[in-house]
């Protein structure tokens, strides 16, 4: 259960995160994929992500402190925000950057519309953190906004797509920010991970 969420510190350069001395959970996803609504979803916190209509909101990676024991990161999106060239290319260095660099970054929690078919960028990202050992899990979004059918065989078109590139199926969850669907269930595996990781420790 998340208790408390507060807000530490946006910046663009992965060295000046907060020192890794807690585990981390970077969320990112295609922009207007409904990554900050459903931040604010699982903090039970309406204003800690902002919201927004207009694709690339997010343009810094933001840190939130959990519980006082782990961190969840805002990363910018990755697709077809209105930005120049030259903005984007700086934001994907950004994110390379960190995901690649980030020594306490447990898992890439990697949203995914649930009413589209796969996408080629979203393959690509997840092509990408797996050549690079990162490791992932996918977060289905917006499944209220259409039937549990037309959910379950556009989930089960993106894990056969996974499936030809990684051999298997990656971790994944179905949710709606707008009634909390797979809420227990995200934090629930966080927790876990959270427990794994300071058990490592000692």
């Amino acid at each position: 259960m998340i208790k408390n969420a507060k807000f530490v510190i946006s910046n663009t350069d992965y060295k000046k995160c907060p020192p890794p001395n807690m585990p981390e959970f970077a969320f990112i996803g295609r922009s207007n994929v409904g990554k900050s609504s459903l931040i604010n979803m699982l903090t039970n916190n309406k204003n800690l992500a902002k919201t927004s209509g207009k694709p690339g909101k997010t343009q810094l990676i933001n840190h939130f402190e959990i519980n006082g024991n782990w961190y969840m990161v805002d990363l910018p999106g990755y697709g077809f925000a209105k930005v120049s060239k030259s903005i984007k290319s700086t934001w994907e260095k950004m994110i390379s950057d960190y995901l690649t660099n980030r020594e306490n970054l447990v898992a890439v929690c990697v949203l995914i519309d649930s009413r589209l078919d796969p996408q080629q960028i979203d393959l690509e990202f997840i092509t990408w953190c797996g050549q690079q050992e990162i490791p992932f899990v996918i977060i289905f979004t917006k499944s209220d906004k259409q039937g549990k059918s037309k959910t379950q065989g556009t989930v089960k078109k993106f894990l056969d797509e996974c499936i030809k590139i990684f051999g298997d199926a990656p971790d994944y969850f179905v949710t709606s920010a707008q009634n909390a669907e797979g809420k227990e269930d995200v934090i629930s595996f966080i927790d876990n991970e959270v427990n794994e990781y300071y058990d490592s420790l000692k």
